[in-house]
């Protein structure tokens, strides 16, 4: 990702820096934040009066055998717990439930911005990847945020606290205790680093077993017509296999991590306790004294190894946030300008390309235009033709300005598209591609995508001029029938006639048809192209084709060859002037009508 590049990974990776681009989403429910911190501090300071119940019992309670003053002293013990109880489950609830609003937003936000980024971006990333940090990684922030900021925050809670009431308690100890605190932080501070990195290499090792299996599971009927079962599953299993040992690369970390803390923690409660013993035989504290101590030790203790853990899985949240953030970090390579030029209303549909020079991000050494420069009129329907790779689709690329020519000029309605606003250029133009794209919806959703607010009966109406109504009406559930991913329940004519009821419903003023009959039978193609035809009148049609028969009754003809124009004219002229266009006309329909005839004599 070229924009990520200048993010400095190497110094987002020793620390948990990413979690901070959470900030401002926690911010927007400061109710929830509050909620969550009050219940959390509830909760610690109940935990931290036990202690103090116990020094009292241990100093007054057995030594005086009153069992009035231990009933007393449980029936508080009681109360405390059951404040715990109501604080701990109320705690719970609001940090969940920030968790889950602040990942919904999250992932709101970053679908959004995956949307608008320029297709130069969908050159080189993987959807598969992308839906990885949409699902997997936001799972690991709903965690972070959640439950484990939550923990985090209580454990650092309870430690300050701890600490706090064992100075209180003996101010001996406690000094011990200080000491010690370096040699289990200053690891702990090492490890997490290592952690860190570790998690983050396991979530893009997962991200990419995640797009191979997208990938495959997409084109699973190619994968089976090729009988590549074996082959796939192999590379999928290799790739888990990676994955896996990726996470248990960081599941080591974190275990090393953890039994740091814990022995560290341990050893140096072990070593005041002794200390405390000494002191308790000297006279110098009581034995309760010495209780209470403890248990703030142990409390202290539990949640410094506790925190270990914690560090962990905030490390893993790291990983995940600085992943969804270099998503949205990303610009678009294709951008409004600050003071875009309005296009003129109301649209006339002209088009022209002025010595346009061209080539792919994806290969900047390989123009696809060169000088290329055409004018049509409003309402004139224009023909590109020629050999594959001569540059025809890029055309409608730089129209719909998914991309910005190197050289020259791209206008509509006379205003070059480097100073319009994208979304009004495009929503100027109606497409038909030859990779057609149906949705897991219905037919009525995937027909009404071309225009949302439209109503049923302008739907169908669409559906009855690009000949589909009948088909659709033949269906299980007619408009309301699900026809699965990428259209799957459809043949390839069907999903074709969606597809140019989708642009039919547009209404757009200028309309570009990407071999938009390639996949009819020819007696589809034939009612077909009387339905377009209906549908060109008044409007400036581009249509690109390779065969020919779809482009006989343009206006004009541009031949295409490396980038250039090198013929223009009508089929007529063209075929008259023996050149490329009159090679393929020869091409398709005398060769065509050659194997026809020798077929009928046979």
């Amino acid at each position: 990702m070229a924009e990520t590049d200048a993010v400095p990974v190497d110094k987002a990776r020793r620390s948990l820096e990413p979690l901070r681009e959470l900030v401002p989403y926690v911010r927007r429910y400061r109710g929830l934040v509050a909620g969550a911190v009050a219940f959390l501090l509830l909760a610690a300071a109940a935990t931290l009066m036990l202690p103090l119940a116990v020094r009292r019992m241990i100093d007054h309670g057995f030594s005086e055998s009153d069992g009035t003053f231990i009933t007393n002293y449980f029936s508080m013990l009681l109360a405390v717990g059951a404040v715990l109880a109501l604080a701990s489950a109320l705690r719970y609830y609001f940090v969940v439930t920030l968790g889950e609003r602040v990942v919904a937003d999250l992932r709101r936000d970053v679908f959004s911005h995956v949307t608008r980024l320029s297709p130069s971006f969908f050159d080189r990333a993987q959807s598969g990847e992308i839906v990885s940090r949409l699902t997997a990684d936001a799972t690991q922030i709903k965690a972070a945020v959640g439950a484990t900021a939550s923990v985090a925050l209580r454990n650092i809670i309870m430690g300050v606290g701890a600490l706090a009431m064992m100075v209180i308690t003996s101010p001996r100890l406690s000094l011990l205790v200080v000491v010690a605190i370096p040699f289990i932080v200053l690891p702990l501070m090492a490890f997490g680093r290592s952690v860190r990195r570790r998690a983050r290499h396991a979530q893009d090792t997962l991200a990419a077993a995640s797009a191979f299996a997208g990938e495959q599971i997409g084109a699973v009927k190619v994968l089976q017509a090729f009988t590549n079962e074996d082959s796939v599953a192999g590379r999928f299993g290799e790739a888990v296999e990676a994955a896996f040992r990726a996470a248990r690369a960081s599941i080591s970390a974190r275990a090393l991590l953890t039994f740091l803390a814990i022995f560290t923690t341990s050893a140096s409660v072990v070593a005041v306790l002794w200390v405390g013993a000494q002191d308790v035989l000297a006279g110098t504290i009581t034995a309760g004294t010495l209780g209470q101590f403890l248990l703030y030790a142990v409390l202290a203790a539990g949640a410094l190894g506790a925190l270990s853990e914690v560090w962990g899985e905030l490390a893993q949240a790291a990983g995940a946030a600085e992943r969804m953030s270099e998503l949205l970090v990303e610009k678009p390579a294709i951008a409004a300008p600050d003071k875009p030029v309005p296009l003129p209303e109301p649209a006339r549909g002209a088009v022209a390309f002025r010595d346009v020079d061209f080539a792919y991000p994806a290969r900047p050494d390989s123009a696809a235009l060169h000088g290329l420069s055409f004018d049509v009129a409003p309402g004139e329907t224009v023909a590109i033709v020629g050999p594959s790779g001569a540059g025809k689709s890029t055309i409608f690329s730089l129209l719909l300005r998914y991309y910005d020519p190197g050289g020259g000029a791209v206008l509509v309605d006379g205003v070059d598209l480097r100073q319009a606003d994208p979304r009004a250029v495009r929503e100027r133009m109606s497409i038909v591609p030859q990779d057609v794209t149906i949705f897991a919806a219905s037919a009525a959703e995937n027909i009404a995508f071309g225009r949302p607010s439209a109503t049923r009966a302008e739907v169908e109406a669409a559906a009855k001029a690009a000949l589909a109504h009948d088909f659709i009406m033949a269906l299980e559930n007619g408009y309301e029938t699900q026809v699965g991913e990428r259209g799957v329940m459809l043949s390839g004519g069907q999903r074709q006639r969606l597809a140019i009821a989708r642009a039919i419903l547009r209404n757009a003023p200028i309309l570009l048809l990407d071999e938009a009959t390639s996949a009819l039978d020819a007696e589809s193609e034939i009612l077909v192209q009387r339905a377009l035809e209906g549908l060109m009148q008044g409007r400036t049609t581009l249509v690109v084709a390779h065969r020919l028969a779809t482009v006989l009754k343009a206006d004009r003809i541009l031949v295409m060859e490396g980038g250039r124009i090198v013929e223009e004219g009508d089929h007529a002229d063209l075929v008259r002037q023996g050149g490329i266009y009159a090679r393929l006309a020869s091409l398709q329909f005398e060769a065509g009508a050659d194997v026809f005839r020798g077929a009928a004599a046979e």
